[in-house]
């Protein structure tokens, strides 16, 4: 069981917390500012993006000393729809769709295949 120094542990939890950032940055917008005009969204989105940045570029820097960069991309994309899914039914209101299973079972075939010795 990895320690919590664990670079892919940190690596993990570091680009969950981004992933909340940047889902907020790419998606809140649709709820949260759907009246105004869309620069006032894209400002809004990219004050958010800032802190998105700023915990995704050490993440990946602290996963690249364990893993290899085809590694690092499936553990962002897991990582993407597993925040996603629940931003998009919880927050946003969106039915929960077997899709999101469909999507899930490839990305599960993406990491077997990428991590696989």
């Amino acid at each position: 069981m990895p320690s919590l120094s664990h670079p892919l542990l940190i690596t993990t939890l570091m680009l969950v917390a981004s992933n909340l950032f940047m889902t907020f940055a790419w998606y809140g917008h649709l709820k949260n500012f759907a009246t105004s005009p869309w620069y006032v969204a894209a400002l809004v989105s990219w004050g958010i993006a800032l802190f998105e940045y700023l915990i995704q570029v050490p993440a990946n820097r602290i996963g690249y000393t364990a893993l290899d960069l085809g590694q690092l991309k499936i553990l962002q994309e897991v990582v993407t729809l597993s925040v996603f899914v629940p931003f998009a039914v919880l927050y946003m209101g969106q039915p929960l769709k077997l899709d999101y299973l469909y999507a899930a079972l490839c990305l599960i075939g993406a990491a077997y295949f990428i991590f696989r010795a």
